[in-house]
């Protein structure tokens, strides 16, 4: 049985050039009524751990995920979804330094602006300014990375910066790392900490 995870594969080979068939009949199979566009995987991860927190079945809810490997891409992948393609609603996060590409992207799709929510730097700066960064580091602790986080703040390159900051870095050292850490980071979130543009994505859904 096809599911959402099919759509969003006949997506992503649409948008590297394949057919739109397939993805046009599996949003009308599946139901898809929103596309929520995301620059990678690890906000795939951090949205899907808030819907399955807040008891939220987005796939049943015709509501698919999208990472689209990059802000560069939102031009394309709202023209294959939004107005001019699909005709689902969008809806999306992106980071304050890439929303120039945002603008000309959606503006040449033409889909509306309202409904992305704009990070300050990126979704994991705006976890680890939410959680702190001691709870972020006994969350580092918990999953056994205490040696490797210890190993990076001894390297040179990262010596004076802010504590937030190597953090972030950190998560982005080893693949998969940030993917993980985007889970897990939401879910050690109490209610009142999740940041405002996460909030509002899936508030908006």
């Amino acid at each position: 049985m096809a599911d959402m995870r099919a759509f969003r594969d006949a997506v992503e080979s649409w948008a590297n050039g394949g057919s739109g068939g397939a993805a046009s009949d599996l949003a009308v199979q599946l139901g898809v009524r929103t596309a929520v566009l995301l620059e990678g995987p690890s906000d795939l991860a951090a949205v899907e751990a808030l819907a399955a927190r807040r008891g939220r079945d987005l796939a049943a809810e015709g509501v698919c995920v999208v990472p689209m490997g990059g802000a560069m891409s939102i031009g394309r992948y709202a023209g294959l979804l939004g107005p001019s393609g699909l005709g689902l609603r969008l809806t999306g996060l992106c980071d304050e330094g890439e929303q120039r590409f945002y603008d000309r992207g959606l503006k040449r799709a033409q889909a509306p602006h309202q409904g992305f929510y704009v990070c300050v730097r990126d979704l994991e700066d705006e976890l680890i300014r939410a959680l702190g960064t001691a709870g972020v580091e006994e969350i580092v602790r918990a999953e056994g990375d205490l040696r490797a986080w210890q190993t990076f703040l001894h390297q040179p390159a990262h010596h004076g910066r802010l504590r937030q900051q190597q953090l972030r870095r950190f998560l982005g050292t080893k693949k998969g790392r940030k993917i993980r850490y985007g889970r897990l980071l939401v879910e050690a979130l109490d209610p009142e900490q999740v940041p405002a543009p996460l909030d509002d994505l899936l508030g908006c859904l």
